[in-house]
């Protein structure tokens, strides 16, 4: 069974970016052992604190301007996958197109530190498309030794069909990074998450930021966990491993990907093949 480790990263201030790569080590030096190593969304906002004048700023412009340490941030994951010989979904980071626009992108590095697969945010949260960034297109899959992932980040959770598409193509584990300023957000991203694990009867690895308010950010709140169906086999509410709450913290979780393949033939509640069997009938519904 594949081991997996979601992250929760307390921000720290950083003076550069030394200490922000100290502090991602710190986060998998606690997942040693771990197949995959999930961190969270946008976990390079960290080091807006590195940016010069970040404390007098208006706007959240010094976390935009954490898209200039792109190149140092993917040297520094990659490197990290490969001494460690862990696959690791690296969170997100801002990345430049070549028009110049902005992605919320994560990237899946594998144990050799070979970029393995890249997911660009399909649907952003509003405080998002305040800061210019746009979103991708693409949905996809990537099948690791172990098992099949996908990437939905953050909001994309709160969106079905996202989890869906990825399901139609094979998926076994969705991995959520997020990043919520609010303890509600935090909440919906969650109770999302634990739906699409319980609809689609896959797992969900939801991994957070948490931060105080500081400057012009707002603060996070995050909690991290590995979420599975709620049926026989597995917890009563779903949940394999969690994390305290806004502290740096790593949950680590077995998951049985044979299970799942069982519980889908013979689980209580048989939502896969229950949401096929009258896909017909939803095409004669109002929908959009």
């Amino acid at each position: 069974m594949p081991r997996i480790a979601s992250c929760t990263s307390a921000f720290r201030e950083v003076a550069d970016f030394e200490e922000f790569a100290a502090h991602i080590r710190d986060l998998l030096d606690q997942s040693a052992g771990a197949d995959l190593v999930v961190l969270p969304e946008l976990i390079t906002f960290e080091l807006m604190t590195a940016v010069p004048g970040w404390r007098d700023a208006v706007d959240l412009e010094p976390a935009v301007e954490t898209v200039e340490f792109t190149d140092r941030y993917r040297e520094l994951m990659a490197r990290e996958a490969a001494e460690r010989g862990q696959h690791i979904l690296a969170g997100s980071h801002l990345v430049r197109t070549g028009d110049g626009g902005l992605l919320n992108v994560a990237p899946l590095f594998g144990p050799d530190g070979t970029l393995l697969h890249e997911h660009a945010k399909t649907h952003l949260f509003p405080l998002e498309s305040s800061l210019d960034i746009g979103e991708g297109d693409d949905m996809a899959v990537v099948e690791l030794p172990f098992g099949v992932v996908g990437v939905n980040i953050c909001y994309e959770a709160e969106i079905p069909e996202c989890a869906a598409s990825l399901t139609e193509q094979g998926v076994q584990i969705v991995l959520v990074p997020s990043l919520t300023v609010t303890e509600a957000g935090f909440w919906r991203v969650r109770h999302c998450a634990a739906a699409r694990a319980i609809e689609n009867q896959i797992y969900t690895v939801h991994s957070g930021v948490t931060s105080p308010a500081r400057g012009p950010w707002p603060g996070a709140w995050a909690r991290s966990a590995v979420l599975g169906p709620c049926d026989a086999g597995w917890p009563d509410n779903g949940v394999l491993a969690e994390t305290v709450a806004n502290v740096d913290a790593v949950a680590v979780a077995d998951v049985d990907l044979q299970r799942l393949a069982e519980n889908r033939k013979t689980g209580a509640a048989t939502t896969f093949a229950d949401r096929r069997r009258r896909a017909e009938l939803y095409r004669t519904w109002p929908s959009h």
